[in-house]
């Protein structure tokens, strides 16, 4: 399917692209809130600026895409590949993204408050700078993640795996749930 195909059965009422391939199209600045793109083949698609938010976009291919500025809010992204994704600046407050595989992608600046990350791969991730306020990172691997300036404000972080000099470093927090007890 292409841009303008996509566009108009959006703008006809149409929310349902499951499973479709849009693969390295460029979808940047243009709204698809609400939209069922689970299981969509996004990979290397420029969505920069695209409002994505209340999306379902679990089990999707975003491999090497582009979401910089993006907004996610809201949207369900759970089990979907993300590796190499480019997320700097984007909006991601109240994600569902349990069991993503977010391997060496670039979530600078990214507001992932409340997100739920639960089980989310994450090794080689650069999240400097994000928002972390509450989000939930039960279980996540964080090995080789760089958090410098991350806030984990009130984030829950049991069972998480990360590098022996970031666990207690780098960190902006007032207090983070390590396995479970408070410290602050």
């Amino acid at each position: 399917m292409d841009k303008s195909m996509l566009l108009n059965r959006y703008a006809a009422g149409e929310r349902d692209f499951n499973g479709i391939s849009l693969h390295s199209l460029n979808l940047s600045d243009i709204d698809l809130s609400g939209a069922n793109l689970s299981g969509a083949d996004l990979s290397g698609t420029n969505l920069n600026r695209t409002n994505l938010s209340g999306c379902d976009l679990s089990r999707a291919n975003l491999t090497d895409a582009d979401l910089n500025n993006a907004n996610l809010s809201g949207a369900n992204l759970s089990e979907t590949n993300l590796i190499g994704a480019d997320l700097i600046h984007a909006n991601m407050e109240a994600t569902n993204l349990s069991r993503a595989d977010l391997r060496s992608a670039s979530l600078v600046l990214v507001n992932l408050a409340r997100a739920n990350m639960s089980e989310a791969e994450l090794s080689g991730t650069d999240l400097s700078g994000a928002n972390l306020f509450h989000a939930n990172l039960t279980a996540t691997n964080l090995y080789e993640a760089e958090i410098t300036g991350a806030d984990l404000t009130g984030a829950i972080i049991s069972e998480t795996e990360m590098s022996a000099e970031k666990s207690q470093t780098g960190l902006s927090h007032k207090w983070v749930t390590w396995a479970g007890q408070k410290t602050s």
